[in-house]
């Protein structure tokens, strides 16, 4: 099996090394591109106004100088020597939960992945508080990511879609087990803009997401982390809202 990994938290990142590590229990046959700094919150982005530039960092080890999307085009068109059978975009520092996952780069690669045709896994580790910085402890994710993948592996996938997996932020061993659960939905007044000068006087702001959270039910990803379960939850590319279709059509009729 050719396994290719991807992130957004960049080439050289913790997760990253944390996602080898449970790829290479799958495989020899992997390969790495992804990008070369910190590109989180780059949602389904493609770089269109400058060049983007590839570098190779050892065997079968590459960065981009672009997005998570433009990272696993350059892998499929320019760095591989053939389709790879699955990628896996991650481990993320942080959530991907409910409406968030819009924004993710981390996300966004795994969907990349689904529109080549390509079995697609994104796998985020949830932290508890802000500010952790690299203290963000992966050994949720460590312990448990091969069991999260492994019932995938030989699953169908539907066109276009790809699974989302998020790890709960306490220790491997207190871990309740795995849950699939459908995505949940965010408050969206929990985001915080906070203000700044800089050192040279200017005013800046800066974009936060805050934990407080809503969601119709308790069967969602947001719910499964809190109870302490890792959340696994299938995606699909088709935004279409089914439902409208016909009044609009006769709106417009």
């Amino acid at each position: 099996m050719r396994i290719l990994l991807t992130n957004d938290d960049g080439i050289f990142a913790p997760g990253l090394e944390v996602l080898e590590r449970i790829a290479r229990q799958f495989s020899d046959d992997v390969w790495i591109c992804a990008p070369a700094e910190e590109q989180s919150g780059a949602g389904h982005s493609l770089t269109l106004g400058r060049p983007v530039r590839l570098r190779q960092h050892g065997e079968r080890r590459f960065s981009v100088s672009g997005t998570p999307t433009d990272s696993v085009m350059m892998a499929l068109r320019k760095v591989m020597p053939g389709k790879p059978d699955l990628i896996l975009s991650g481990v993320n520092r942080g959530a991907n939960l409910g409406d968030d996952v819009t924004y993710s780069g981390t996300v966004s690669a795994a969907i990349e992945g689904a529109l080549a045709g390509i079995r697609s896994i994104a796998l985020s580790q949830v932290y508890a508080k802000e500010g952790m910085g690299d203290d963000v402890p992966f050994a949720a994710a460590e312990a448990w990511g091969v069991r999260a993948i492994a019932p995938l592996l030989d699953a169908p996938f539907a066109e276009r879609t790809l699974v989302n997996i998020n790890f709960p932020p306490i220790a491997a061993e207190a871990v309740q087990g795995i849950r699939v659960v459908r995505q949940g939905f965010h408050d969206y007044a929990r985001g915080s803009v906070v203000e700044g000068t800089d050192p040279r006087g200017y005013q800046y702001f800066w974009f936060g997401l805050h934990g407080i959270e809503h969601t119709p039910g308790h069967q969602t990803d947001l719910e499964a982390i809190q109870d302490g379960y890792i959340s696994v939850t299938p995606l699909q590319l088709d935004l279409t809202h089914g439902a409208s279709l016909a009044d609009l059509a006769g709106r417009f009729a």
